[in-house]
């Protein structure tokens, strides 16, 4: 049997609270990192680096900061590129305004300051909840790009409004290659998303998850409803904000604040419907088929004979499948490809036998 757990007990109370609890995952989790930090950079190329992997790794963390606000916490939110670009343009002013900071720093004060924003637009959460809640966290949205747009300052008096990052420099070390921009995202990335765990894990998490349930019948037996949602807001601003700045100044190099559009948003939050809710893994999944699935349709129009379809329609042909496709996926599996990983791995604990 491929996930064996006979003779894996557990003896003291930290064996009981890991993350991982079974060996076979805790082995297929290093020899995954190893992979992912060892062999991709040494097999792969500048077009894997920039168009694939840095834009699914970005997408990944931004849906764990959606997914621990909305599907951990049960508030609905429209506005996860405005607490992106607050990042982006707070990282952006941080490194130009205050000489010597280290750009990690930046990054993480970037998170700061999009949390607090979160925590301003999260305080209607208080007193309404679903479609209403969805529609204040909207406000965000106009609001943020509004206020990048108008003040000049945001974007050092730049007259198109784009932002250019700084190189990227940590402890000596330049990462503005393809290759560094990869290994700097993927280690903040990986930093995030073990935090991200263990949180959910913790006593706020299964706070967060009574309140989403019935915040009523949390309400009751102690559950602080005012800390829990606005903590909620301000954990998913920061990583937001975060995966902002990696989105500006690992991912793009340049950024506008149209680039952190409501289009953005819902990409956001297709990620997270389709990875499932409530699951820190269908945050990757989630990513991975936003960001590859729309590649593998045009590969496949690619191989069309010439003329067939009209070029001005293929990508209009392209969304239209994409969307039909998410459309039918979620009928199918509404709790997202994350369950399908979870069956995968309740059938490979009794393998060979059957049910």
């Amino acid at each position: 049997m491929l996930y064996r757990e006979a003779g894996q007990l557990s003896t003291s109370y930290a064996m009981e609270r890991r993350t991982f609890r079974l060996r076979q995952d805790r082995v297929g989790l290093w020899l995954l990192l190893g992979f992912a930090f060892i062999a991709v950079p040494w097999l792969g190329n500048d077009y894997w680096f920039s168009a694939i992997l840095l834009p699914l790794l970005v997408l990944s963390l931004a849906g764990l900061g959606l997914n621990l606000l909305t599907g951990y916490a049960g508030q609905l939110s429209l506005g996860s590129a405005a607490f992106m670009a607050v990042g982006a343009f707070a990282a952006y002013n941080l490194q130009l305004r205050v000489p010597g900071l280290p750009l990690l720093v930046s990054f993480a004060l970037g998170g700061v300051i999009a949390a607090l924003v979160a925590v301003l637009f999260g305080l209607p959460s208080l007193r309404i909840k679903g479609f209403y809640l969805l529609v204040a966290t909207l406000a965000a949205q106009f609001v943020v790009e509004w206020v990048l747009t108008r003040f000049s300052w945001f974007t050092n008096d730049n007259a198109s409004g784009v932002i250019t990052s700084p190189p990227l420099l940590i402890a000596g070390l330049d990462f503005s290659s393809p290759r560094g921009r990869y290994l700097l995202t993927l280690a903040v990335v990986v930093v995030l998303f073990w935090l991200g765990k263990n949180l959910v894990r913790s006593e706020l998490g299964r706070n967060w998850m009574a309140v989403r349930d019935m915040d009523t019948a949390a309400s009751v037996i102690g559950i602080r409803l005012f800390k829990a949602k606005l903590l909620a807001f301000a954990i998913s601003g920061f990583y937001l904000g975060v995966a902002g700045s990696l989105w500006a100044f690992a991912y793009l190099g340049t950024v506008e604040p149209h680039g952190f559009d409501l289009s953005r948003s819902f990409q956001v939050l297709f990620i997270i419907i389709i990875g499932g809710l409530g699951s820190v893994l269908g945050n990757v999944l989630g990513a991975a088929f936003i960001v590859l699935f729309p590649i593998l349709l045009a590969n496949l129009f690619g191989l069309l004979p010439g003329g067939l379809i009209d070029s001005g329609q293929l990508e209009n042909l392209q969304k239209m499948l994409f969307g039909a496709l998410i459309i039918a996926f979620l009928i199918k599996e509404p709790e997202g490809l994350a369950r399908l990983w979870q069956r995968f791995r309740q059938r490979a604990r009794i393998w060979p036998l059957r049910y």
